[in-house]
């Protein structure tokens, strides 16, 4: 249980200590400083500690804003201080020099409380302090500025805020006016009940899989009750969301969970449809397959630029200058929202096609309309990158190189030789070139030759950082010849399964791909080494389905495919959850994505 240990002279009437108690904290009152410098010193370490000034007057939802929180080792509120395990060096270090320096006196006429958070600032230790907005959080130095302070708090509906802040700062235009408006009900209730977060984003999941099985039946009434259940899917993928935030329940797993979960929810509406539309005799695999690798695709395209500028030094790039000044103009930022086709744009477009219309067509609209917003976040995030004057972080080459999952083959390749290729996109692009005419080629053995290339131009292209203007286009090269290899030669397969098979294959990579990336998200770094090894890197894994497609008849090929699907994803997965698991079994810091809508 975690601890507030009071200090100060306390206030008849004041309530602070209920709060606190309601918030699930064991409260304890220091009569001095060294009182609470040893009151501190009690508390184990392994537990949360805060220390309140008795005099403190505010709304409840601030106090737990400030002391709640699970995502930063220290954080504060005027009159109140929190710090987590990982921050309780730090709020020691300084009680003890405030203490030094203060006597222990003077609790009457100064917040102690207050005095340590300036400690830790002087200490260059990051504390966080929450946006309160009109929440109130004070320390009153006299009856006066009490009363006033306390009729400050019964003029603002604390609950009314706490709602309204449930809901995501920055959202898309469907999930903001279609959504929200009644989801955060929904959160709340929720909350009431005990539910937590990942209980609902479990029911979310099951949900959107049972509109996948009715997607998968064929029929015109399984159509319509898979597009309803899509969009309950996608309501309780936005409450789980909404019920962390009013709840402050953060967690690395939480978020692990979210990520993960909005993926395979998606795709595996896909394989539903696909499997549908084989049921009224309409092969659309392929352009499951197509939309998964376009999806997947644009997000590495996000992920990418995200983390080639996560911590530049400098951003003059006349492009986001411009687009800073559109978000100004109100009309123009929904519109460039609803263009990027964002999740709940897009599940809503799913839903709505695939109830009133087939599943061939729903993929055609779905191509049609990620191939447009790919094109436009990538046209503008490579002019900002062409445009800007900002200097690449080793941390952020790091990220990009982890990003493409170059394997063996090409860390050999890399280390061994260096031709005469470019900087890093230069020698990408010409290996992603030379695989992609071959794979067209009349020689069977074409597409093994140029995997071989690719594989050579893929060690060439991370033998230097990535620290090129556009460099951050690298892993998402990657990512579209790796699947594109796999989508063309199943194709060419031309026998039932192998389309379903390499939906499979691409599904368990990308899964992979995605996992590495909410690792690096979560600062916990990329995949281990010996995983990437395993599953022979981008490079190795395209070379191995090319030989496989030559040596191999159709159906063998087909069999090969599926044996190769099943085994990365049980070794992704199995490794995926024993890092994820015991990252939030030993309690790593939690982690909340509030970033564009995906």
């Amino acid at each position: 249980m975690p601890t507030a240990i009071l200090t100060g002279q306390p206030v008849p009437g004041s309530s602070i200590e209920g709060d606190l108690r309601s918030l699930g904290f064991d409260v304890r009152t220091a009569a001095d400083a060294d009182d609470a410098e040893t009151l501190l010193a009690e508390v184990p370490g392994d537990q949360r500690v805060a220390l309140v000034d008795a005099r403190f007057v505010g709304h409840l939802h601030a106090l737990r804003l400030g002391l709640t929180d699970p995502r930063f080792p220290l954080a504060a509120v005027p009159g109140a201080v929190t710090a987590r395990p990982d921050g309780r060096t730090a709020l020691t270090r300084a009680m003890a020099r405030e203490n030094s320096a203060g006597g222990g006196t003077a609790l009457a006429v100064d917040s102690l409380a207050d005095r340590v958070v300036a400690a830790l600032g002087t200490d260059g230790a990051p504390v966080h302090r929450p946006e309160l907005g009109s929440l109130v959080a004070a320390v009153p130095e006299d009856p006066q500025a009490r009363n006033e302070a306390r009729q400050a708090v019964a003029a603002v509906d604390d609950e009314a805020v706490r709602l309204k802040s449930a809901v995501k700062a920055r959202d898309g235009f469907f999930t903001t006016f279609f959504i929200s408006p009644y989801s955060r009900y929904i959160a709340r209730w929720c909350a009431r009940r005990g539910l937590t977060p990942n209980q609902v984003t479990t029911a979310s999941l099951l949900t959107a899989l049972i509109a996948a099985g009715c997607a998968a039946t064929g029929t015109r009434g399984g159509f319509i009750a898979a597009g309803v259940l899509l969009i309950a899917s996608f309501v309780l993928d936005c409450t789980d969301g909404q019920l962390a935030r009013y709840s402050l329940q953060y967690s690395t797993l939480g978020a692990w969970l979210d990520a993960t979960f909005d993926r395979a929810k998606e795709y595996a509406y896909y394989a539903g449809l696909a499997l549908g539309a084989a049921r009224g005799g309409d092969d659309v695999w392929a352009l499951a397959l197509g939309a998964m690798l376009l999806q997947t695709c644009r997000h590495v395209v996000d992920f990418s630029f995200t983390e080639a500028n996560h911590d530049a030094t400098a951003n003059t790039s006349p492009t986001a200058a411009l687009s800073d000044r559109l978000d100004s103009v109100g009309w123009t930022v929904w519109v460039r929202r609803m263009i990027v086709l964002p999740i709940g744009e897009r599940w809503a477009m799913i839903a709505v096609l695939t109830a009133a219309t087939t599943p061939r067509i729903t993929f055609y609209a779905l191509l049609i309309g990620c191939a447009f917003a790919a094109t436009y976040t990538t046209a503008g995030r490579v002019l900002r990158s062409v445009t800007r004057r900002a200097k690449r972080t080793d941390r952020a080459a790091q990220a990009l190189a982890d990003l493409a999952d170059n394997g063996a083959i090409a860390a050999l390749v890399g280390r061994v030789t260096r031709l005469p290729l470019g900087g890093p996109l230069p020698a990408a692009l010409a290996g992603t070139a030379v695989l992609a005419a071959s794979l067209f080629a009349g020689p069977a053995w074409a597409p093994v030759c140029g995997a071989v290339v690719y594989a050579v131009t893929s060690g060439q292209a991370l033998s230097r950082p990535l620290k090129g203007a556009l460099d951050w286009l690298v892993p998402p090269l990657f990512r579209a010849a790796e699947y594109g290899t796999v989508l063309v030669l199943a194709a060419h397969a031309d026998v039932n399964g192998a389309l379903p098979a390499a939906f499979g294959l691409v599904a368990a990579v990308a899964y992979h791909h995605y996992d590495t990336v909410y690792r690096i998200r979560g600062d916990a770094g990329a995949p281990p080494a010996r995983l990437v090894r395993a599953i022979g890197g981008q490079e190795g894994r395209t070379l191995l389905v090319t030989v496989l497609a030559a040596l191999l008849a159709a159906d063998q090929f087909t069999v090969a495919l599926t044996a190769l699907a099943v085994a990365v994803a049980l070794v992704v997965l199995a490794e995926s959850i024993r890092f994820w698991v015991a990252s939030h079994l030993r309690g790593a810091p939690a982690v909340h994505d509030e970033g564009e809508p995906a």
